[in-house]
């Protein structure tokens, strides 16, 4: 790798890591004026406490040699082969051949870092409301550790070839060839290791926490719609380096960037579509709410999609998630701002929009049949039921001893006050 994709992807490490506080916008405005800091808080909270860990030991965790052949090459990884990545940086010092090496790793671990981030920061909207923050901090440090620092080594962990190509080396990657086929799971940039991750993690906290006081469509009501809109903006920006930012590295080219751009739009107009033939309004948070779903879908095939297959999606995905945010209340669980709703059925849309449509391979696009189906399928399936099912645990054993959930009256007096000391908004 020169010293332009390094540099390359160092930048988009920087857009990626803004993604989250933007997040903390887009949630922070949904939600009741009295838990905008709360809520906030979640997403920087992850920020503070998930850097660290990645740094300490995730990084070892998430990128295997894949020098194994089991046909699991390592589940988990090491987290302590270089802790705190001391070796690195003292190889980057060093200078020299082994010091380029090390800026390769150092990049890599920073922009790893940000997708870590953002994934566990994601699950918060589903809690929003009624999550006390300390323990919101546990749960995340165990999530990290336990769920996203393995399933990202299953998915985004590789080798470079001597021709510049990349052999990814976690089982996801050589999922294909396990099974014989001549096709490999496609997911560049996440739609299983960030969206379904946390999708089925935010579903798991719903259960454990339970129903806000007054459940409601009512209760749905955001507080500050313009913070709404900044925050899906500032996340349209960020996610031009979530899926770009291994493009040069990677060999891909300027195609992700036009999907990125034209599945999230066509996502917008998919959105607000059923919303007025529902309720004859098209809003803007149903705008904001399809821009994302837009980028969830396009994550995993921003590489492997033709522009208008892009469009497609957009228009499938916003729809589809416009009817699914609303499965809740007939469902009877409570996800707050609509992680399951739009990242877990957005993710799933996407990675498995790729066994129909990704170019070549596809079963309408490449050699008619049902191959790159089935790898798709396989670890949307794998991931969701991993996460769902650790994070229930996690979540289930916090609640039980230290306690997850604030009480029904410091819920409705607003968690800001009670559990910051802080108000959103100072009006006297």
């Amino acid at each position: 790798m020169t010293e332009a994709p390094i540099l390359w992807l160092m930048i988009t490490a920087a857009m990626v890591l803004f993604m989250t506080p933007g997040l903390a916008f887009f949630y922070g405005g949904l939600v009741r004026a009295k838990s905008v800091v709360s809520m906030m808080m979640l997403s920087f909270g992850a920020m503070g406490l998930v850097a660290v860990l990645w740094m300490l030991f995730g990084f070892n965790q998430a990128f295997v040699d894949g020098s194994s052949s089991d046909w699991i090459p390592e589940i988990l990884g090491n987290p302590f082969s270089d802790f705190g990545l001391s070796d690195l940086a003292a190889d980057a010092f060093a200078g020299g051949k082994g010091g380029d090496a090390a800026a390769v790793g150092l990049s890599s671990a920073a922009f790893g870092c940000t997708f870590a981030i953002i994934t566990v920061a994601l699950i918060s909207g589903a809690i929003a409301d009624r999550a006390r923050f300390f323990p919101w901090m546990v749960f995340a440090g165990l999530f990290a550790t336990l769920v996203y620092f393995p399933v990202a080594s299953w998915v985004f962990a590789f080798v470079v070839n001597d021709d510049g190509s990349a052999t990814f080396t976690g089982w996801i990657g050589q999922l294909g060839s396990h099974l014989g086929l001549d096709v490999s799971t496609i997911d560049f940039a996440g739609g299983t290791a960030v969206h379904i991750n946390a999708g089925a993690a935010a579903l798991a906290l719903a259960l454990v926490l339970g129903k806000r006081v007054g459940f409601s469509k009512e209760l749905q009501k955001p507080h500050n719609v313009p913070l709404v809109l900044i925050g899906a903006a500032i996340l349209w920006f960020g996610w031009f380096g979530f899926n770009g930012g291994a493009a040069t590295a990677l060999g891909q080219g300027t195609l992700i960037f036009v999907n990125t751009i034209v599945c999230p739009a066509a996502a917008l107009l998919g959105w607000i579509v059923v919303e007025h033939v529902k309720n004859g309004k098209a809003t803007s948070i149903g705008a904001a709410s399809g821009i994302v779903a837009g980028l969830v879908a396009i994550t995993p095939a921003c590489a492997n999609l033709s522009p208008i297959w892009s469009i497609v999606l957009g228009l499938f995905v916003g729809a589809v998630c416009a009817v699914a945010v609303d499965l809740k209340f007939k469902l009877g669980f409570d996800d707050s701002l609509d992680v399951v709703g739009i990242h877990l059925v957005g993710g799933v849309i996407g990675t498995l929009y790729l066994g129909f449509f990704a170019t070549d391979t596809g079963l309408f696009t490449g050699g008619g049949n049902l191959d790159q189906f089935i790898v798709q399928l396989i670890p949307a399936v794998a991931v969701g039921l991993y996460s769902f099912v650790v994070a229930f645990i996690l979540g289930t054993a916090i609640e039980k001893t230290i306690g997850f959930r604030i009480k029904e009256d410091e819920e409705a007096a607003g968690i800001d006050s009670v559990l910051h000391g802080e108000e959103g908004y100072a009006l006297s």
